[in-house]
């Protein structure tokens, strides 16, 4: 067989940890976001705007509570994304090997869809509808702003779904 025995080593998890682990995950991914966003020259920006769309309040009158509720919520949708793309994906495409019961190619091609679908819904979608100064400005800054917190986002995931896997008895 050649892998490592605690990659190989598992048998799935079921549809319930692995929808309770993506959005655990998720939420924890992006509660990781919060530094790397709050080191960005337009900060929490991406957030209050996200927030300002689900309340239906301009991003001016958005408070740092509501944004941060509306990310940390949005990161556990994203989570639950994942899950049930890595349940889908798992039946479909072969698995070459697995980690703490997830499958390894679904699990990779999962978070690049999930990725892949914060950054366009954010961007392009979440981003125009909120209008404003802040889109007419600053919109380029705060695209590159959420693909960078995408990204942290997809590495968080890519990394803490197998390590928390293994962890599972």
């Amino acid at each position: 067989m050649g892998l490592i025995p605690a990659v190989a080593a598992g048998a799935s998890l079921s549809l319930t940890a692995t929808v309770a682990l993506g959005v655990v995950i998720g939420l924890l991914a992006a509660v990781v976001m919060d530094w790397p966003m709050s080191r960005q020259p337009d900060g929490f920006v991406p957030a209050y705007i996200a927030a300002a769309v689900v309340t239906r309040q301009s991003v001016d009158s958005v408070r740092l509570p509501a944004a941060m509720i509306v990310h940390h919520a949005a990161g556990g949708l994203a989570g639950l994304l994942y899950a049930l793309l890595v349940v889908g994906l798992d039946a479909g495409v072969p698995t070459i090997a697995t980690v703490g019961g997830v499958g390894l190619p679904a699990h990779l091609l999962a978070v690049a869809v999930v990725v892949a679908f914060i950054y366009a819904f954010f961007a392009h979608l979440v981003l125009p509808r909120a209008g404003g100064r802040t889109y007419e400005e600053q919109a380029t800054a705060v695209r590159g702003q959420w693909l960078r917190s995408a990204l942290v986002f997809g590495v968080t995931l890519a990394v803490g779904v197998p390590l928390v896997a293994l962890s599972l008895p």
